[in-house]
This record gives C-alpha cells, structure tokens and sequence, in this order.
C-alpha cells in the first residue's frame, strides 16, 4: 500500500505543480498586462501634459497678440482722416486767403498730433517710393514702363499704407514700373 500511497501523492504533488505553474503563468501575464496598462497610462499623462503646456502657449501667445494689437479697429478708422488731413495739408498756401491760410496752418498742427499720436501707439506709414514692390505692403494699382527705372520699382504711391507694430493694416497702393519682357 505503501507504493500506491506514494504513487498517489506524485500524482498530486504533479497535478499541485501543474497548478501552481498555471496560476504562475496567469500572474505573470497580468503583471505585463498591469505594466503595459502602466506605460500606456504614463504615456497618456505625458501627452496631456503636453498639451497643456502648449494650450498655455497659445492662449499666452493669443492674448499677447489680442493686448498689442487691441487699437486696429480704431487706427483703422482713424486712418482715412488722416489720409484728408493730407489733402487738405496739399493745397497750395499761396493761392489762399490770410483766413484760409490760418485755417490750413490748424489743420496741419491737428494733422501733425494725429500722426505724433499714432506713432507713439505703433503706427507707421508705408512709403516705399523708389524701392523694389513689395506685394506683402503694397498692392499695385497701375503700372507705367520707363526705360531709366528699375523692373517692378514703385514710381508713385497713391494711398500711404499702414502698419500697426509689425502687421499691415492697410496696404500702400502704389503704382510699379513694368517694364515689357523682363520678368526680373
């Protein structure tokens, strides 16, 4: 009996290890499974954290943009008044009468605290006679073809252009030199 006892007992001593080796094998896959979920989890708040970081960005970079730029729509409506300051400021003086002259002489002082004004908000003129056009400031309205200007030179500027700090706001119109069959 004693041989059939032992016999009996590497039975279960078998069947024990074969569980006990199951259930190892079953741990061990949930511990990877545990640590993938782990690094899937730790890679998700990395990437949130990402994203937050460069929401932040945005809306500081929004903001900022939103504070430097906040008078356009002002300056922008104040700029066509300028631009008839400037036509009144080109009659001729001479032709005028001592009232009329008085009259002028105002206009160009308040012209003159207007201009002072925008300038101190960031505001600058575009005028770039005599230079290479530049569509990204200026749009071309008319074109002439003269022989002792460069291609593609600004001979005239029609209507000053603006820029507020470092972005146009209006574009100077301007007419080019365009000369015939030469394309730079």
């Amino acid at each position: 009996m004693n041989k059939n006892n032992e016999r009996i007992n590497n039975k279960e001593k078998g069947k024990v290890n074969n569980k006990e080796h199951n259930e190892l094998n079953k741990l061990k896959e949930q511990i990877k499974k545990l640590e993938k979920e782990k690094k899937e989890a730790e890679d998700k708040a990395l990437y949130s954290s990402a994203e937050l970081v460069n929401y932040r960005k945005r809306k500081d970079e929004e903001v900022s943009d939103m504070l430097k730029y906040a008078n356009k729509d002002l300056i922008t409506d104040l700029i066509p008044v300028i631009d008839n300051f400037e036509r009144a400021i080109k009659l001729d003086d001479n032709n005028l009468t001592d009232e009329l002259s008085k009259f002028l002489e105002g206009f160009k002082m308040m012209y003159s605290e207007m201009v002072n004004i925008l300038n101190r908000y960031g505001v600058s003129a575009i005028d770039r006679k005599g230079e290479e056009f530049d569509p990204n400031l200026e749009q071309a309205l008319m074109s002439d073809s003269l022989e002792d200007h460069k291609n593609e030179e600004v001979l005239e500027v029609l209507l000053k252009g603006y820029k507020l700090k470092d972005r146009v706001i209006r574009p100077a119109t301007v007419k080019i030199n365009k000369i015939e069959g030469n394309d730079k």
